[in-house]
Protein backbone atom coordinates (compact mmCIF):
# COMPACT_ATOMS: atom_id res chain seq x y z
CA UNK A 1 0.00 0.00 0.00
CA UNK A 2 2.90 2.39 0.58
CA UNK A 3 3.62 2.34 -3.15
CA UNK A 4 0.03 3.27 -3.98
CA UNK A 5 -0.05 6.02 -1.35
CA UNK A 6 3.19 7.48 -2.69
CA UNK A 7 1.70 7.55 -6.18
CA UNK A 8 -1.59 9.24 -5.25
CA UNK A 9 -0.30 12.80 -5.15
CA UNK A 10 1.82 12.42 -8.26
CA UNK A 11 -1.02 10.90 -10.28
CA UNK A 12 -1.56 12.04 -13.86
CA UNK A 13 -4.48 11.78 -16.24
CA UNK A 14 -2.77 8.79 -17.79
CA UNK A 15 -2.15 6.94 -14.52
CA UNK A 16 -5.43 7.80 -12.71
CA UNK A 17 -7.34 4.73 -13.91
CA UNK A 18 -4.58 2.30 -12.95
CA UNK A 19 -4.26 3.73 -9.43
CA UNK A 20 -8.06 3.80 -9.06
CA UNK A 21 -8.15 0.14 -10.08
CA UNK A 22 -5.49 -0.77 -7.52
CA UNK A 23 -7.38 1.07 -4.78
CA UNK A 24 -10.64 -0.55 -5.87
CA UNK A 25 -9.11 -4.00 -5.46
CA UNK A 26 -7.61 -3.09 -2.09
CA UNK A 27 -10.89 -1.73 -0.78
CA UNK A 28 -12.93 -4.58 -2.21
CA UNK A 29 -10.68 -7.05 -0.36
CA UNK A 30 -10.47 -5.07 2.89
CA UNK A 31 -13.70 -3.12 3.26
CA UNK A 32 -16.70 -5.28 4.16
CA UNK A 33 -19.27 -2.55 3.49
CA UNK A 34 -17.80 -1.77 0.08
CA UNK A 35 -17.42 -5.43 -0.87
CA UNK A 36 -21.01 -6.27 0.06
CA UNK A 37 -22.27 -3.31 -1.94
CA UNK A 38 -20.22 -4.27 -5.00
CA UNK A 39 -21.36 -7.89 -4.80
CA UNK A 40 -24.98 -6.80 -4.56
CA UNK A 41 -24.65 -4.63 -7.65
CA UNK A 42 -22.85 -7.34 -9.59
CA UNK A 43 -25.51 -9.89 -8.71
CA UNK A 44 -28.45 -7.66 -9.55
CA UNK A 45 -26.96 -6.23 -12.73
CA UNK A 46 -25.36 -9.46 -13.93
CA UNK A 47 -22.11 -7.62 -14.53
CA UNK A 48 -19.30 -9.73 -15.84
CA UNK A 49 -16.13 -8.13 -14.63
CA UNK A 50 -13.82 -11.14 -14.24
CA UNK A 51 -11.65 -9.94 -17.11
CA UNK A 52 -11.52 -6.38 -15.83
CA UNK A 53 -9.13 -5.09 -13.26
CA UNK A 54 -11.76 -3.31 -11.20
CA UNK A 55 -13.62 -0.03 -11.33
CA UNK A 56 -12.67 1.27 -14.74
CA UNK A 57 -14.26 -0.86 -17.44
CA UNK A 58 -12.12 -1.96 -20.37
CA UNK A 59 -15.08 -2.58 -22.64
CA UNK A 60 -17.98 -0.31 -23.52
CA UNK A 61 -19.51 -0.01 -20.06
CA UNK A 62 -17.85 3.28 -19.14
CA UNK A 63 -17.47 3.58 -15.38
CA UNK A 64 -18.84 0.62 -13.49
CA UNK A 65 -21.37 1.61 -10.81
CA UNK A 66 -19.43 0.78 -7.64
CA UNK A 67 -20.03 3.92 -5.58
CA UNK A 68 -21.41 3.49 -2.07
CA UNK A 69 -24.24 5.84 -1.04
CA UNK A 70 -22.86 8.58 1.17
CA UNK A 71 -25.56 7.77 3.73
CA UNK A 72 -23.62 4.61 4.63
CA UNK A 73 -21.31 6.82 6.70
CA UNK A 74 -24.27 7.43 9.01
CA UNK A 75 -25.16 3.79 9.61
CA UNK A 76 -22.02 1.75 8.90
CA UNK A 77 -18.34 1.74 9.81
CA UNK A 78 -16.78 2.41 6.41
CA UNK A 79 -13.15 1.34 6.79
CA UNK A 80 -10.64 -0.54 4.68
CA UNK A 81 -8.63 -2.83 7.00
CA UNK A 82 -9.08 -2.74 10.77
CA UNK A 83 -7.37 0.06 12.65
CA UNK A 84 -7.49 2.46 15.56
CA UNK A 85 -8.30 5.83 13.94
CA UNK A 86 -6.08 8.83 14.52
CA UNK A 87 -9.17 11.02 14.16
CA UNK A 88 -12.92 10.67 13.72
CA UNK A 89 -14.40 13.37 11.51
CA UNK A 90 -18.09 14.02 12.08
CA UNK A 91 -20.47 16.00 9.91
CA UNK A 92 -22.50 18.87 11.24
CA UNK A 93 -26.25 18.78 11.05
CA UNK A 94 -29.37 19.46 13.06
CA UNK A 95 -30.56 17.83 16.24
CA UNK A 96 -32.94 15.76 14.13
CA UNK A 97 -30.28 14.27 11.84
CA UNK A 98 -27.81 11.44 12.25
CA UNK A 99 -24.31 12.68 11.53
CA UNK A 100 -21.81 10.94 9.30
CA UNK A 101 -18.62 9.60 10.85
CA UNK A 102 -15.38 9.14 8.98
CA UNK A 103 -12.71 7.11 10.79
CA UNK A 104 -9.34 8.40 9.61
CA UNK A 105 -6.47 5.94 9.90
CA UNK A 106 -3.66 8.31 8.91
CA UNK A 107 -4.01 12.07 9.28
CA UNK A 108 -0.81 12.55 7.28
CA UNK A 109 -2.65 11.41 4.14
CA UNK A 110 -5.34 14.03 4.74
CA UNK A 111 -2.71 16.69 5.36
CA UNK A 112 -0.83 15.71 2.22
CA UNK A 113 -4.06 16.00 0.26
CA UNK A 114 -5.00 19.53 1.29
CA UNK A 115 -1.42 20.84 1.40
CA UNK A 116 -0.71 19.57 -2.10
CA UNK A 117 -4.02 21.00 -3.28
CA UNK A 118 -3.26 24.38 -1.70
CA UNK A 119 0.10 24.48 -3.45
CA UNK A 120 -1.59 23.56 -6.73
CA UNK A 121 -4.33 26.20 -6.56
CA UNK A 122 -2.73 28.99 -4.50
CA UNK A 123 1.03 28.55 -4.58
CA UNK A 124 3.52 28.48 -1.72
CA UNK A 125 1.73 28.41 1.64
CA UNK A 126 4.41 30.50 3.37
CA UNK A 127 3.57 33.42 1.08
CA UNK A 128 0.12 33.68 2.68
CA UNK A 129 -1.49 34.81 5.89
CA UNK A 130 -4.36 32.40 6.67
CA UNK A 131 -7.38 33.57 8.66
CA UNK A 132 -10.23 31.28 9.65
CA UNK A 133 -13.68 32.73 10.34
CA UNK A 134 -15.40 29.48 11.28
CA UNK A 135 -17.34 30.00 14.51
CA UNK A 136 -19.85 27.19 14.01
CA UNK A 137 -17.05 24.68 13.40
CA UNK A 138 -14.89 25.86 16.29
CA UNK A 139 -17.90 25.37 18.57
CA UNK A 140 -17.95 21.60 17.96
CA UNK A 141 -15.45 18.79 17.87
CA UNK A 142 -14.33 16.49 15.06
CA UNK A 143 -14.47 18.93 12.15
CA UNK A 144 -12.26 18.04 9.19
CA UNK A 145 -12.41 21.67 8.06
CA UNK A 146 -10.94 22.90 11.36
CA UNK A 147 -8.09 20.38 11.08
CA UNK A 148 -7.33 21.66 7.58
CA UNK A 149 -7.46 25.37 8.39
CA UNK A 150 -5.47 24.88 11.60
CA UNK A 151 -2.71 23.15 9.64
CA UNK A 152 -2.74 25.91 7.01
CA UNK A 153 -2.49 28.55 9.74
CA UNK A 154 0.49 26.84 11.35
CA UNK A 155 2.13 26.03 8.02
CA UNK A 156 1.94 29.63 6.85
CA UNK A 157 4.13 30.74 9.75
CA UNK A 158 2.64 34.23 9.58
CA UNK A 159 2.23 35.97 12.96
CA UNK A 160 -1.24 37.27 12.06
CA UNK A 161 -2.59 33.89 10.91
CA UNK A 162 -5.26 32.50 13.21
CA UNK A 163 -8.91 31.77 13.97
CA UNK A 164 -11.60 34.31 14.78
CA UNK A 165 -14.89 33.55 16.50
CA UNK A 166 -17.23 36.52 16.75
CA UNK A 167 -14.78 39.38 17.27
CA UNK A 168 -15.43 41.06 13.94
CA UNK A 169 -13.86 44.34 15.04
CA UNK A 170 -10.51 42.64 15.65
CA UNK A 171 -10.82 40.85 12.32
CA UNK A 172 -11.39 44.18 10.57
CA UNK A 173 -8.29 45.65 12.23
CA UNK A 174 -6.03 42.78 11.24
CA UNK A 175 -7.30 42.74 7.65
CA UNK A 176 -6.61 46.47 7.31
CA UNK A 177 -3.15 45.97 8.81
CA UNK A 178 -2.38 43.21 6.33
CA UNK A 179 -3.73 45.30 3.45
CA UNK A 180 -1.41 48.16 4.36
CA UNK A 181 1.54 45.77 4.13
CA UNK A 182 0.39 44.32 0.83
CA UNK A 183 0.28 40.86 2.42
CA UNK A 184 -1.47 38.09 0.48
CA UNK A 185 -4.24 36.91 2.80
CA UNK A 186 -6.74 34.09 2.55
CA UNK A 187 -9.88 34.57 4.66
CA UNK A 188 -11.67 31.22 4.90
CA UNK A 189 -15.13 31.73 6.29
CA UNK A 190 -18.42 29.98 6.87
CA UNK A 191 -21.07 31.76 4.83
CA UNK A 192 -23.25 33.20 7.58
CA UNK A 193 -20.21 34.63 9.42
CA UNK A 194 -18.86 36.26 6.27
CA UNK A 195 -22.23 37.88 5.66
CA UNK A 196 -22.42 39.09 9.27
CA UNK A 197 -18.92 40.56 8.99
CA UNK A 198 -19.68 42.31 5.70
CA UNK A 199 -22.80 43.94 7.17
CA UNK A 200 -20.89 45.32 10.16
CA UNK A 201 -17.57 46.21 8.53
CA UNK A 202 -17.68 46.84 4.78
CA UNK A 203 -14.14 47.17 3.43
CA UNK A 204 -12.22 47.57 0.19
CA UNK A 205 -9.72 44.70 0.08
CA UNK A 206 -7.05 44.39 -2.58
CA UNK A 207 -4.66 41.74 -1.28
CA UNK A 208 -7.22 39.47 0.39
CA UNK A 209 -8.86 36.40 -1.12
CA UNK A 210 -12.22 35.39 0.33
CA UNK A 211 -13.13 31.69 0.39
CA UNK A 212 -16.58 30.66 1.57
CA UNK A 213 -17.08 27.13 2.77
CA UNK A 214 -20.87 27.20 2.71
CA UNK A 215 -23.13 26.78 5.69
CA UNK A 216 -26.18 28.74 6.82
CA UNK A 217 -28.01 26.12 8.90
CA UNK A 218 -30.81 28.41 10.01
CA UNK A 219 -28.45 31.21 11.05
CA UNK A 220 -29.73 33.48 8.29
CA UNK A 221 -32.20 33.51 5.42
CA UNK A 222 -31.15 31.00 2.77
CA UNK A 223 -29.60 32.69 -0.27
CA UNK A 224 -28.37 31.45 -3.61
CA UNK A 225 -24.66 31.30 -4.26
CA UNK A 226 -24.97 34.24 -6.63
CA UNK A 227 -26.69 36.34 -3.97
CA UNK A 228 -24.06 35.45 -1.35
CA UNK A 229 -21.16 36.24 -3.67
CA UNK A 230 -22.78 39.51 -4.78
CA UNK A 231 -23.08 40.69 -1.18
CA UNK A 232 -19.49 39.72 -0.37
CA UNK A 233 -17.92 41.21 -3.50
CA UNK A 234 -19.79 44.48 -3.01
CA UNK A 235 -19.12 44.61 0.71
CA UNK A 236 -15.42 43.73 0.66
CA UNK A 237 -14.35 45.07 -2.71
CA UNK A 238 -13.07 41.75 -4.03
CA UNK A 239 -13.67 40.77 -7.66
CA UNK A 240 -14.60 37.16 -7.00
CA UNK A 241 -15.40 34.85 -4.09
CA UNK A 242 -13.63 31.52 -3.97
CA UNK A 243 -15.33 28.38 -2.67
CA UNK A 244 -14.34 24.97 -1.31
CA UNK A 245 -16.19 21.75 -2.08
CA UNK A 246 -15.42 19.20 0.57
CA UNK A 247 -17.23 16.94 2.98
CA UNK A 248 -16.67 14.85 6.07
CA UNK A 249 -16.64 11.60 4.10
CA UNK A 250 -13.76 12.68 1.81
CA UNK A 251 -10.07 13.43 2.29
CA UNK A 252 -9.82 15.73 -0.73
CA UNK A 253 -11.44 19.00 -1.77
CA UNK A 254 -12.21 20.77 -5.01
CA UNK A 255 -11.92 24.54 -5.30
CA UNK A 256 -13.69 27.28 -7.21
CA UNK A 257 -11.63 30.37 -7.92
CA UNK A 258 -14.82 32.26 -8.70
CA UNK A 259 -18.16 31.89 -10.52
CA UNK A 260 -19.04 28.62 -8.77
CA UNK A 261 -17.20 26.20 -11.07
CA UNK A 262 -15.07 23.74 -9.10
CA UNK A 263 -11.81 22.18 -10.21
CA UNK A 264 -10.52 18.93 -8.73
CA UNK A 265 -6.92 18.16 -7.84
CA UNK A 266 -5.48 15.35 -10.02
CA UNK A 267 -6.22 12.65 -7.41
CA UNK A 268 -9.94 13.48 -7.28
CA UNK A 269 -12.51 12.98 -10.03
CA UNK A 270 -16.19 13.90 -10.15
CA UNK A 271 -18.57 11.90 -12.33
CA UNK A 272 -22.32 12.09 -12.78
CA UNK A 273 -25.06 9.48 -12.42
CA UNK A 274 -28.60 9.56 -13.74
CA UNK A 275 -31.31 10.28 -11.18
CA UNK A 276 -33.67 7.80 -12.86
CA UNK A 277 -30.97 5.16 -13.32
CA UNK A 278 -28.31 5.65 -10.61
CA UNK A 279 -26.16 2.78 -11.91
CA UNK A 280 -25.55 4.69 -15.14
CA UNK A 281 -22.31 6.61 -14.61
CA UNK A 282 -21.07 9.24 -17.06
CA UNK A 283 -17.93 11.37 -17.25
CA UNK A 284 -19.89 14.56 -17.92
CA UNK A 285 -23.41 15.91 -18.10
CA UNK A 286 -26.15 16.84 -15.64
CA UNK A 287 -27.20 14.56 -12.81
CA UNK A 288 -26.13 13.53 -9.31
CA UNK A 289 -22.46 13.71 -8.41
CA UNK A 290 -20.28 10.67 -7.79
CA UNK A 291 -16.75 11.17 -6.49
CA UNK A 292 -13.54 9.21 -6.77
CA UNK A 293 -11.15 10.38 -4.05
CA UNK A 294 -7.91 8.43 -4.29
CA UNK A 295 -6.71 9.91 -0.98
CA UNK A 296 -9.57 8.17 0.84
CA UNK A 297 -7.69 4.92 0.61
CA UNK A 298 -8.40 3.53 4.11
CA UNK A 299 -12.10 4.37 3.97
CA UNK A 300 -13.85 4.31 0.59
CA UNK A 301 -12.65 6.18 -2.50
CA UNK A 302 -15.89 5.71 -4.46
CA UNK A 303 -18.81 7.70 -3.09
CA UNK A 304 -22.24 8.56 -4.48
CA UNK A 305 -23.19 11.95 -3.04
CA UNK A 306 -26.61 13.58 -2.69
CA UNK A 307 -25.48 16.68 -4.61
CA UNK A 308 -26.98 17.49 -7.99
CA UNK A 309 -24.74 19.18 -10.47
CA UNK A 310 -23.22 19.54 -13.90
CA UNK A 311 -19.88 17.96 -14.79
CA UNK A 312 -18.21 19.55 -17.79
CA UNK A 313 -16.04 17.82 -20.37
CA UNK A 314 -12.86 19.23 -18.82
CA UNK A 315 -13.75 17.60 -15.46
CA UNK A 316 -14.79 20.80 -13.69
CA UNK A 317 -18.25 20.89 -12.16
CA UNK A 318 -20.98 23.01 -10.64
CA UNK A 319 -23.33 22.16 -7.77
CA UNK A 320 -26.93 23.09 -8.51
CA UNK A 321 -28.91 21.52 -5.67
CA UNK A 322 -29.49 18.51 -3.48
CA UNK A 323 -31.66 15.44 -3.72
CA UNK A 324 -35.07 15.74 -2.08
CA UNK A 325 -35.17 14.46 1.52
CA UNK A 326 -31.38 14.49 1.91
CA UNK A 327 -30.13 15.84 5.22
CA UNK A 328 -29.04 19.42 5.67
CA UNK A 329 -25.24 19.49 5.78
CA UNK A 330 -23.47 22.28 7.60
CA UNK A 331 -20.68 22.36 5.04
CA UNK A 332 -22.94 22.31 2.00
CA UNK A 333 -22.62 25.12 -0.48
CA UNK A 334 -25.28 27.61 -1.43
CA UNK A 335 -27.02 26.32 -4.51
CA UNK A 336 -29.01 27.78 -7.36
Amino acid sequence: MHTIINNIFSVTTETFSDIADDIFQFQYNNNKVFRNWCDLIRKNQHLKVNNQKGLIAKQDLGFLPYFIPISFFKSETVVSTTYEPQAVFESSGTTQTINSKHLVKDLDIYKSSFLNAFDLFYGELKDWCIIGLLPSYLERNNSSLIVMVDELIRGSGHPESGFYLNNYSALKDVLLKLEEKGQKTLLIGVTFALLDFVEQFPLQLTHTTIMETGGMKGRRKELTREEVHHIITNGLGVKKVHSEYGMTELLSQAYSLGDGRFICPPWMKVLVRDEDDPLTIRTHGKGILNIIDLANIYSCSFIATDDMGIVFEDGSFEVIGRLDNSDIRGCSLMVL
